[in-house]
């Protein structure tokens, strides 16, 4: 099976995309041609991967991003036995020439509208409606695959669930340690920006120094940068997710200070499943998944809640996990366990793959008669047939920091 991969939105070596889906399909024996902002990132491709470069869309420039999508999209799609999109900007971008076509939805989309801040605040509460109409007709459409159960009440038909998990380890590779909590994930002002600088602040007098990997919202950045610049905190920007991960082993906590958003009110965090997964006590903000998560299985409690925007609560927690190293590694003990029973990605990645062949199979034969008669197949470019080598950029200075 022959899959084209697009984004346009997304880091290319974002975690589900790259690491945990394309990964999955290359494992299984599947060739993938990736669309994706590579050169605007500074990322080299996998060999593995037929890697096609397409500007990024952030902000406000979105426009030349989607044309750009729509014309590789209609060259090399028809090529394909299954088209996977991650981004919804490119449902305006589908070529009508496709195959069998698969959105994966990593978000409550109408909800996020509520949090993004290039987006005109007079327009954000309109634009939900036209959103959940957009989504309803789209699974008319084309397949869908969601990322969340909690994701199924959004539409009228039935769609499969590939979760937002992680790989777990047979063990961890290091018990907490006593002088650093880390924060992994994309930075908003929504995903507690402010409140991780505040608790940086809080605990450098007391010994203990906040890590913040990940990339930032460009509205953020000038904060972290002066965070950073008064040794607040220790902020990386965005590092590829296997580096990361080995990055957060260690720590005495892993932070998530989500603030009350309807886009996260029913989305079970990644990054709370990947500090269990690496023997990380949590300390997170009350979202109903996370603190369901954290707090409410029957094998026990792996970490802390504390309040929505409350830094000195965080900062409690953290000290309280210093001073009681039982309770420690009680929480690393139990979050590793849950992860690795409930979460572990390669059961999900077998689901993930076997649902596309399934899909492919079922489609009318047209697009199974193009890849099995070459003569059919439309003639590659040079671009297709020889991933792109692009320079690597250090990932620090592409995401802005200081």
């Amino acid at each position: 099976m022959h899959a084209v991969v697009a984004t346009v939105v997304h880091h290319p070596e974002d975690a589900r995309i790259l690491h945990r889906q394309i990964r999955a399909l290359l494992d299984a024996g599947h060739t993938v041609t990736y669309i994706a902002p590579f050169r605007e990132r500074g990322v080299t491709p996998w060999p593995e991967l037929t890697a096609i470069d397409v500007p990024r869309a952030a902000g406000r420039r979105r426009l030349h991003s989607l044309r750009a999508a729509r014309r590789l999209l209609a060259e090399h799609a028809p090529s394909a036995d299954v088209l996977l999109f991650h981004d919804p900007e490119l449902l305006l971008a589908l070529p009508r020439n496709r195959p069998v076509t698969v959105w994966d939805v990593h978000e409550d989309t109408a909800a996020s509208v509520l949090t993004k801040p290039w987006l005109p605040r007079p327009l954000r509460r309109p634009l939900g409606p036209v959103v959940r109409a957009c989504e309803r007709r789209a699974e008319h459409r084309m397949q869908l695959i969601l990322a969340e159960e909690g994701y199924r009440d959004r539409f009228a038909l039935p769609h499969p669930v590939v979760p937002n998990t992680t790989y777990v380890p047979e063990r961890p590779g290091r018990q907490p340690g006593t002088d650093r909590v880390v924060y992994l994930g994309q930075l908003s002002a929504a995903r507690g920006a402010a409140e991780l600088v505040e608790l940086g602040r809080l605990l450098r007098p007391r010994g203990v120094r906040v890590e913040v990997i990940g990339a930032a919202d460009p509205e953020i950045r000038p904060m972290l940068r002066q965070a950073q610049r008064d040794e607040a905190i220790r902020w990386y920007g965005f590092v590829p997710n296997d580096q990361a991960l080995r990055m957060v082993s260690g720590a005495m906590a892993g932070i998530c200070m989500l603030r009350d958003a309807p886009n996260y009110r029913h989305s079970l965090p990644t990054k709370v499943v990947e500090y269990m997964a690496h023997g990380l006590p949590v300390i997170t903000t009350p979202n109903p998944v996370a603190e369901d998560l954290v707090s409410g299985r029957p094998e026990g409690d792996c970490g802390m809640v504390v309040p929505f925007g409350d830094a000195e609560a965080a900062a409690e927690a953290v000290l309280r996990l210093r001073s009681d190293p039982a309770l420690r590694h009680r929480f690393a003990r139990t979050g590793h366990e849950i992860a690795r029973t409930a979460f572990h990605w390669p059961v999900h990645a077998d689901v993930f793959v076997r649902q596309l062949e399934e899909w492919v199979k079922a489609t009318p034969g047209h697009w199974r008669q193009m890849a099995d008669d070459p003569e059919q197949v439309p003639r590659q470019s040079a671009a297709v047939r020889a991933p792109q080598r692009l320079p690597v950029v250090d990932a620090a200075v592409s995401d802005g920091t200081a």
